[in-house]
């Protein structure tokens, strides 16, 4: 039976091979704008989770771009009702700037305590090779799994960071979230580089001992992390703490709606590959009508008919998403091997992305299909064997 499915679908070679590649179309756009939505999408649910039980202070406004602030805030933080610990951090770029276009966490340096993170954090980093970050280890790193090859590093081996060698102590599991694009290092380390940002007149009234640009508070059990930020707002004058609800607002809203337009101009495609396999359909349909006819006056039930043209469109289907799921796949993997350098790869092509996209299509060739196979059913015999 299958293989005289086949020979029907390729009696009209050009138009099944055009409606096959209407369908893959759409399916190569639907698996690269679901990789890169699929990368994002665990960008933030990776920044949820990291942000979710705490509390983070900056300078301004923005979670991520701080004013420099003074470390000897963290005593009037500390008082606050509701805080377990709190620990100063640096963040800033890997280079002398943030990278001006970048479709994830930027290339970057972060400085934190690690006794007080050891204790507290609940955001846990394993590592692939070599170990974590200990107190006094000033002049070593761990590397995120992203910047590997852009630092060329190893563990045991030497990297440059802002003109400066530091040996690498470890390099952390893909977390694919922010970690994997970070150099971490200890808060003294951090402040250093960072006080070397700093404007002259700035420098010359502070040490970079007494400089950070954040604190991450870590939240007493029961206590809830976005209150707690407000009440810091109220009792700790020039300081802007933000609890989860803040990455939810600045972050997560803005991507569910980039991610809805991906998904939405990869499903108009798919759209249109139905609509060529509808047209496919009823052209075949139409020129086999006598077919048809001959099939039921010899015996053929309903199903038979209806299941051979549901078959032949579902086919159709397969063939135009196992074609636009490579072809998605082969772009994916070309684009993150030219950008593995750079640490910037912005597509994950994920077991889920790939079984929807090629399960899709044979779906939506089934239902592309169901309307022409329909009035298949429903020829009658004496006009369809009479019909030329």
């Amino acid at each position: 039976m299958i293989t005289e499915i086949l020979r029907n679908m390729f009696r009209r070679k050009t138009r099944t091979l055009l409606t096959i590649f209407g369908i893959t179309i759409g399916i190569f756009a639907f698996t690269v704008m679901g990789s890169m939505a699929e990368k994002i999408s665990l960008l933030v649910s990776g920044g949820t989770k990291y942000y979710g039980d705490k509390v983070i202070i900056s300078g301004s406004d923005s979670l991520f771009i701080s004013a420099p602030l003074d470390i000897h805030k963290r005593p009037q933080i500390e008082k606050v009702d509701g805080v377990a610990a709190v620990s100063g951090t640096v963040f800033t770029s890997l280079t002398e700037k943030f990278d001006a276009v970048s479709f994830g966490p930027p290339a970057s340096i972060s400085g934190f305590e690690i006794g007080v993170a050891a204790r507290y954090e609940t955001f846990k980093i394993t590592y692939s090779d070599g170990r974590a970050l200990r107190d006094g280890e000033d002049g070593k790193v761990t590397i995120g799994s992203d910047l590997v090859k852009k630092l060329n590093a190893k563990v045991g081996g030497k990297v440059k960071v802002r003109g400066q060698n530091y040996e690498v102590v470890g390099i952390m599991n893909k977390t694919l979230t922010a970690p994997d694009n970070e150099v971490l290092m200890t808060l003294v380390g951090a402040q250093k580089i960072y006080y070397g940002e700093l404007p002259e007149i700035v420098r010359a009234a502070t040490g970079p001992e007494d400089v950070v640009n954040g604190f991450t508070v870590y939240v007493k059990p029961g206590v809830d992390p976005d209150k707690l930020a407000e009440k810091i707002n109220k009792e700790v004058p020039n300081v802007k703490a933000n609890g989860p609800k803040a990455f939810q607002d600045q972050i997560a809203s803005a991507t569910a709606i980039f991610n809805a337009i991906l998904f939405g101009v990869a499903l108009i495609s798919l759209i249109v590959g139905g609509l060529s396999v509808i047209n496919t359909m009823t052209m075949s349909i139409s020129e086999r009508t006598r077919e048809i006819g001959i099939k039921k006056a010899v015996g053929a039930r309903t199903r038979n008919i209806l299941g051979e043209y549901l078959t032949e469109a579902g086919l159709i289907g397969l063939f135009g998403g196992l074609l636009g799921w490579g072809l998605g796949a082969i772009t994916v993997l070309l684009i993150n091997k030219a950008t593995e350098n750079s640490g910037n790869q912005i597509f994950l092509l994920s077991g889920r992305i790939s079984f929807f996209a090629i399960g899709f299509s044979v779906i939506l060739g089934v239902l592309a299909g169901f309307y022409p196979a329909y009035h298949a059913v429903k020829i009658n015999i004496v006009k369809a064997i009479r019909e030329e």
